[in-house]
C-alpha cells in the first residue's frame, strides 16, 4: 500500500462527498466534479489551499492533530473515518515505503480462550484476526458458518468466502452491503497494518479475482464491525436475523471476538436451537453427521 496514494484518494473521494450547498455554499454551474474544490475545503479548515493541496497530494509532514481534526470536521468524517485519517497520516509521515512488508504470523489462541468459546453452547461465537480468518470458533459458530468450512481452504477466511464463493450470496440475503462492509474493515485494517504481508496478500488476491471488491475498495469507505444485525439465509435452518458484538482482547492485538445472539421468542431463537441441535451429539454418542460437520 503507498501511503501517499492512499491519502490523497481518501481526502478525494471523502471531499467528493461533501456538496457545497451543504456547508452554505452556492452549487454553481460550472463545476466540473463533485463537491467541494480543495480551495472551498481549505478555506472551510482554516488552512491555506496550497498546504490542503500538498495534503492531498499525500505529504502530511508537520500535520498537527488540530489540523486534521479541522479538516474531519469540514468533511464531515465519522469517527471510523476520522481515526483512518490519523492513520494515514501517521502511515505517510513514517514513510511506509522504505519499510519491508513482514508476514504476521496467526497469533496461537490461549486454551483459556478457546474453552470460553466452548462453554458458550446457546451462542455462536468466532474470534477472527485481522486478515478476517477465524483462528477459534465454537461448535455452534462453526454450524453457523458450515459453508465456510465446506469450501476446503487451509484458512477460514470471511473476506474469501464473501467476495469469492457464489455460495456467500445466498447465505447473505443482503450481500451487497455485507460485501461493502467487508471492503471497508479490510481497508481500516490495511492502513493499521500497513506491513502486514498476509493481509497486502488477501487485498490483492481479492481484487484480482473479483471485479466488484476493486469497485468497492476504490470507494476508499472504511468501517468497523462493531455490533449490528446480520441476516443470515442458512442452508439447513433457514432465515436468521442475529445480533452481533464484537469485543477486542486487551491482550492479543489484532484478534476480535464475534459473538451472535437471537431475540428471545423470536423465530430466529427457534433456528438457533434447532441449529444446536442439528450438531449436538446423537443418543448414540456420535455428533451428528450433515454437510460435512
Amino acid at each position: 500500500m503507498d501511503s501517499n496514494t492512499e491519502m490523497k484518494d481518501f481526502l478525494a473521494t471523502r471531499r467528493g462527498r461533501v456538496q457545497p450547498e451543504d456547508v452554505g455554499l452556492p452549487a454553481g454551474r460550472n463545476r466540473r466534479v463533485p463537491g467541494l474544490r480543495r480551495e472551498e475545503l481549505a478555506a472551510l479548515a482554516g488552512v491555506s489551499a496550497s498546504w490542503y493541496t500538498r495534503l492531498e497530494r499525500g505529504d502530511a509532514t508537520g500535520v498537527s492533530a488540530e489540523v486534521l481534526d479541522a479538516i474531519s470536521r469540514t468533511l464531515k468524517l465519522d469517527d471510523v473515518e476520522r481515526a483512518h485519517l490519523f492513520d494515514l497520516a501517521q502511515l505517510t509521515q513514517g514513510g511506509i515505503r522504505r519499510q519491508q512488508r513482514r508476514r504476521v504470523t496467526a497469533p496461537r489462541v490461549r486454551p483459556v480462550l478457546q474453552q470460553i468459546l466452548d462453554q458458550m453452547t446457546d451462542l455462536p461465537a468466532a474470534v477472527q484476526n485481522e486478515c478476517h480468518d477465524i483462528v477459534a470458533v465454537n461448535a455452534l459458530g462453526r454450524a453457523l458458518y458450515a459453508d465456510m468450512y465446506e469450501a476446503g481452504h487451509d484458512t477460514v477466511n470471511f473476506a474469501r468466502y464473501i467476495h469469492l464463493d457464489p455460495r456467500a450470496k445466498l447465505f447473505y440475503p443482503e450481500w451487497d452491503d455485507v460485501a461493502a462492509m467487508s471492503a471497508a474493515m479490510l481497508r481500516v485494517a490495511a492502513a493499521r497494518g500497513p506491513y502486514n504481508r498476509d493481509l497486502s496478500d488477501l487485498i490483492g488476491e481479492l481484487a484480482t479475482r473479483s471485479e466488484h471488491f476493486r469497485v468497492l475498495w476504490a470507494s476508499h469507505d472504511v468501517h468497523e464491525h462493531r455490533t449490528g444485525l446480520k441476516k443470515i439465509h442458512h442452508p439447513v435452518v433457514g432465515d436468521i436475523d442475529l445480533s452481533y458484538e464484537a469485543m477486542s482482547f486487551p491482550g492479543e492485538p489484532g484478534l476480535s471476538l464475534m459473538v451472535y445472539t437471537a431475540e428471545p421468542g423470536s423465530p430466529s431463537a427457534d433456528a438457533l436451537r434447532l441449529l444446536s441441535a442439528w450438531t449436538a451429539p446423537a443418543a448414540g454418542g456420535q455428533a451428528v453427521e450433515s454437510r460435512g460437520l
